[in-house]
């Protein structure tokens, strides 16, 4: 008989993160830390800090920061959240910009432009929301169960582990012989 212990997920983080590269880094170190603690598995886990880099990355590049302050200055906000159904579900405010998020259909050269793109490739589900004073959530649910053992886990079993068959012991054996016609 195995024993599961459940260990509680945080039920929610929310963190300001600089409008610009620096702080992303440190939005996924703590998200990555909170989901390890509370037993989430490393494939969600892997998936979960990929999409909060995109999102922060797409927040950054194409939306402002949040209040009236200047691209470059600011914060944008994260969020991360196993509700009461067991899903991970993460978000990301901004304060909006000249385009909406939609995924794009970049040229083999592009150096951009697949972010959305990942993000529907890993995610159970995505979407946009408007808020109050012109903020853009963009939200996704990671997977629809972080409390399931084979979260994560490619159902197609993409991915399995190979283990090299086992050789003979050959200690003890004489190949002098073996090796005379070679001379």
């Amino acid at each position: 008989m195995a024993l599961v212990v459940a260990q509680e997920v945080p039920t929610s983080s929310s963190m300001a993160v600089p409008h610009g590269p620096a702080g992303v880094g440190k939005a996924r170190h703590r998200m990555r830390a909170q989901l390890r603690s509370g037993g989430v598995a490393e494939s969600v886990i892997d998936d979960a800090v990929l999409i909060l880099s995109e999102l922060l990355s797409n927040a950054c590049k194409h939306g402002r920061p949040l209040g009236d302050a200047l691209s470059g200055d600011g914060d944008v906000r994260a969020a991360w959240r196993v509700d009461a159904r067991g899903r991970l579900i993460v978000e990301v405010t901004d304060g909006g910009g000249p385009t909406r998020p939609a995924p794009a259909t970049p040229s083999v050269t592009a150096h951009g432009g697949r972010g959305l793109n990942i993000i529907t490739a890993l995610a159970d589900d995505w979407g946009v929301r408007d808020d109050a004073h012109g903020e853009v959530t963009v939200w996704v649910v990671v997977h629809e169960d972080v409390h399931d053992p084979d979260a994560g886990g490619r159902p197609d079993g993409f991915a399995t582990r190979v283990t090299a068959p086992a050789l003979p012991d050959l200690a003890g054996l004489d190949f002098s012989k073996a090796f005379e016609d070679l001379d």
